[in-house]
């Protein structure tokens, strides 16, 4: 009998350890978001404390163990269990003997309540549950018997639970105490990481893109270093502000990648989340049954997790994308999609949550005015309350939109077209802040419906003023055009990371060339392509916005030639001729149409490009080539004629008419043209100051045939040029000449990306030299010739904003760019170029130069001259 206690003693010592060994892993599981993991452990060690001895020890392990269980079945979606375990947890509390082990594990179980009760949706209840803790938890701390970490984390989840309720300022307070308790306590820096990201979340709510895209991918690297299992996370809040920047694709890309994690780590709250925000992506990219699709399973696991206020955000991403659906294709709205519509707008009032209730009684609103029921879309309208400096930028817009179509209803126009002014200004302000071009392109979405409608209108008067289109468009298209050059030094961290993407690009090179295998360098050259380009928005600023070309300036600035912007309404396509003395509005039919013929003589061309073609085979692609150009002539130009005369041309296109080579048309055949994203990037280049000086750069990349080195043609033109070959021209070299050069001449292969167009690419001897670097230099070259391949093509956005490598050109301050819309054999662009370089040092403009040139071949020279001529 006197070893039994012994015996007892020793169980309960192997029970203790087992215990807290499960506890260790249990609480590690859920810092890696393994929820389920999570869970089976806690299991386990209650078992097992169950069946030992009673002991305070254990007690206290046991209450440990159901706080961390509570938040694993939270975030799994059972809401009710895991709020209950915390029940359980605080029966258990009056057993313990010891007081300050007591209230150390009060504290802790009221401080997970608070956060558990913040992330399903019951967040005023939270946050009064975390400020009851908080003033006791200050008192420990200042009297040396508190814990750091537990207050931080307080202000970190108070934090949360303000930015929830919209009250930014409180939301930034808490998190800069966070932020400032790590530091003074050298606590885990994962707790200053989510403070920090905390305020990207506030910069994103004031329209602050790059930073809070400097703060989610400052995060970034350090989960990616430190806590790998959050990074999921910070990409869903990265996605959130690149959608508010209008980047519907890249945002996508984040979401997709963050999506089979979260599913991995049964991260309800997040994953449902992250299903809202993929829901925004798909609509933004015009796939509104996707958006529906993924906004009905995200409210679904909102409902099960018992989060009414999500849910209902879940319900209101279906309805928008539903409304847009049937909107769009100009169907009458059904009165049960109005009904569900102003059903949500009600609850979503109920649940505090004011901007999604305006965006629901907004979408009502629209549906309404479809439907013709105008005095009731009136009374709606009102119900709208006044945007707050938080409400999002399309909401905003929105808002505009339906007060213009309102206004046109009821028959005042001029109400509705400074409805729209009014949106594009306020749009205009939002682009204003934002960092590189990549994000002002993209924000111009969300005035596209605003800008269709002005155009429209203007269109459907009875005599339509073409003067007024004309200055509609201009507000409308290429904004990125409009702001001063602004040369920034990338960061030091993003430089190195540049400096890597170089070598890897050049690696996977190198390795197709020679058979071997390049999935893996392609991989890690997509990870590096998406931190230097996301770390380029917030680290380059636009410069000073410029006022937007008026007709009077243009119409003053073009003496003997004639600008011919293009547009597209409803399907149909347009142009409006602009000279000296008149301004014609001109319909060319169907917009589909003449998209079709664009591709067919791109295509054309892009075959001719080889210099070994047979013959025979040259032969038949010239006709077939000749054919699309004949009917694109037909279509775009020969209507035009009676208004242009003569003259020279500047051409604005419109989406796919930017990859057209104008000069192989035969109205423009032999005559000067200049293509530009806008009238005002024109008028821009055209009235930029001369420089003085400035010395001629004539590089050469790699792999290029012996015919294309043109190099002693050229120095015959130019015999004091700086001259580097295929070894000399690495980017660094070419960087540094190309900055003040007078012209600069890049005989090198490149390659147009489309989906992310600052990353398209010349190749010189140690690696390609990107769009965006070139966008960086302090004294841009007045002339760039890029004399080989596609690199006139522009990834074209809503709004006609355009960007490629001869738009990054352009908008960092090049005058005159001079390069190809479709691929050009080695032999072809040697022949072009120097024949080019040969009329312009006779004297000859660039437009006129050019125009020369491609007439003597011209689907084999597909060459355009942007900017400036």
């Amino acid at each position: 009998m006197a070893g039994r206690p012994g015996a007892v003693r020793a169980r309960g010592r192997t029970a203790l350890s087992r215990a807290t060994a499960l506890w260790e892993r249990e609480r590690k599981a859920v810092y890696a978001y393994q929820f389920a993991t999570a869970r089976s452990l806690a299991e386990q060690a209650l078992e097992l404390i169950a069946r030992a001895p009673a002991d305070q020890d254990l007690l206290a392990v046991r209450i440990r163990v159901l706080v961390t269980a509570s938040y694993a079945d939270t975030e799994v979606g059972e809401v009710d269990r895991g709020l209950a375990r915390l029940d359980a947890a605080d029966r258990l509390l009056d057993d313990l003997a010891d007081p300050v082990l007591r209230k150390e594990l009060h504290l802790l179980s009221r401080e997970q309540r608070g956060f558990q009760l913040i992330r399903v949706g019951r967040t005023e209840e939270g946050l009064g549950t975390l400020d009851e803790i908080a003033d006791e938890l200050e008192r420990d701390l200042a009297a040396g018997v508190g814990q750091p970490s537990v207050l931080a984390i307080l202000h970190l989840n108070r934090s949360l639970a303000h930015i929830g309720l919209g009250a930014t300022t409180a939301a930034d307070a808490e998190a800069e105490r966070c932020a400032r308790l790590v530091a003074e306590h050298d606590l885990d820096p994962i707790i200053a990481m989510k403070a920090r990201h905390n305020q990207g979340y506030l910069a994103y709510l004031s329209g602050d893109m790059p930073t809070a895209l400097r703060r989610y991918e400052e995060s970034a690297r350090i989960c990616a270093d430190l806590a790998p299992s959050l990074l999921p996370v910070v990409r869903l809040d990265q996605a959130r502000a690149m959608l508010a920047a209008g980047l519907a694709d890249e945002a996508a890309r984040n979401l997709d990648e963050a999506l089979p994690v979260l599913r991995k780590q049964r991260g309800g709250q997040d994953l449902a989340e992250a299903q809202v925000a993929r829901a925004a992506a798909a609509l933004l990219g015009g796939d509104p049954d996707a958006a529906q699709k993924r906004a009905r399973a995200a409210r679904d696991g909102f409902t099960k997790r018992g989060n009414r206020r999500w849910a209902a955000i879940a319900e209101l991403a279906a309805v928008r994308a539903q409304a847009w659906s049937v909107v769009d294709t100009r169907r009458t709205p059904p009165a049960t999609l109005v009904a569900r519509a102003q059903r949500l707008a009600a609850e979503l009032g109920e649940l505090g949550l004011s901007d999604e209730r305006a965006l629901a009684l907004l979408l009502a609103t629209r549906m309404l005015l479809r439907r013709g029921e105008v005095d009731a879309a009136r009374a709606l309208l009102r119900e709208v309350p006044r945007p707050r400096s938080t409400t999002p930028v399309d909401h905003r817009m929105l808002l505009r939109l339906c007060r213009a179509e309102l206004a046109i209803e009821t028959g005042v126009p001029r109400r509705a077209l400074d409805e729209a002014r009014a949106g594009l200004q306020e749009l205009g302000e939002v682009r204003d802040r934002m960092g590189g071009m990549e994000l002002v392109c993209g924000t111009a979405v969300h005035g596209q419906e605003l800008g269709e409608l002005a155009v429209r209108h203007v269109l459907d008067r009875r005599r339509p003023d073409a003067r007024v289109l004309f200055d509609w468009l201009e507000r409308t298209r290429a904004q990125v055009y409009r702001y001063e050059p602004l040369p920034v030094s990338l960061p030091p961290q993003v430089a190195a990371k540049a400096a890597e993407l170089r070598y890897t690009k050049r690696a996977v090179q190198s390795a197709r060339l020679a058979g071997r295998p390049v999935d893996r360098l392609e991989k890690q050259s997509a990870l590096l392509e998406r931190e230097v380009y996301q770390s380029g928005w917030s680290a380059v600023a636009v410069g000073s916005p410029r006022p937007v070309a008026t007709l009077a300036r243009v119409t003053g600035a073009l003496g003997r030639r004639a600008l011919v912007s293009f547009a597209t309404t409803d399907g149909e396509l347009l142009a409006v001729v602009a000279t000296t003395d008149h301004t014609d509005l001109l319909r060319l039919g169907d917009f589909a149409e003449a998209a079709e013929q664009a591709a067919r003589l791109h295509a054309d061309l892009d075959v001719l490009a080889p210099d070994t073609l047979p013959p025979p085979v040259v032969d038949v692609v010239k006709a077939s080539a000749a054919r699309s150009a004949a009917k694109l002539d037909d279509q775009l130009l020969r209507p035009l004629l009676p208004s242009i005369g003569d003259r020279e041309v500047v051409v604005v296109p419109t989406g796919p008419l930017y990859a057209v080579p104008w000069g192989s048309l035969p109205s423009l055949r032999g005559r000067s043209v200049v293509v530009a994203p806008s009238a005002t990037a024109w008028l821009t280049a055209e009235e930029s100051p001369a420089s003085s000086g400035g010395s001629t750069l004539l590089a050469r990349g790699p792999h290029l045939t012996g015919q294309v080195a043109e190099d002693e043609r050229l120095l015959a033109v130019y015999p004091g040029a700086v001259l580097m070959d295929e070894r000399s021209a690495t980017v660094s070299a070419v960087l540094d000449s190309l900055d003040g050069a007078a012209l600069a001449h890049l005989a090198a292969h490149g390659e147009h990306e489309p989906t992310n167009a600052l990353f398209s690419r010349l190749e010189l001897a140690d690696g390609p030299l990107f769009a965006y670097e070139v966008t960086r230099l302090r004294q841009p070259p007045r002339q760039v010739v890029l004399a080989a391949c596609e690199l006139a093509l522009n990834y074209v956005r809503p709004g006609d904003e355009a960007l490629g490598y001869a738009g990054a050109l352009l908008a960092g301050g090049v005058r005159t760019v001079v390069a190809a819309t479709s691929r050009v054999g080695d032999a072809a662009a040697a022949n072009a170029m120097a024949e080019y370089h040969q009329a312009l040092a006779d004297g000859a403009t660039p437009a006129r130069a050019l125009a020369a040139t491609i007439a003597q071949d011209p689907y084999r020279r597909p060459f355009i001259c942007l900017g400036a001529g």
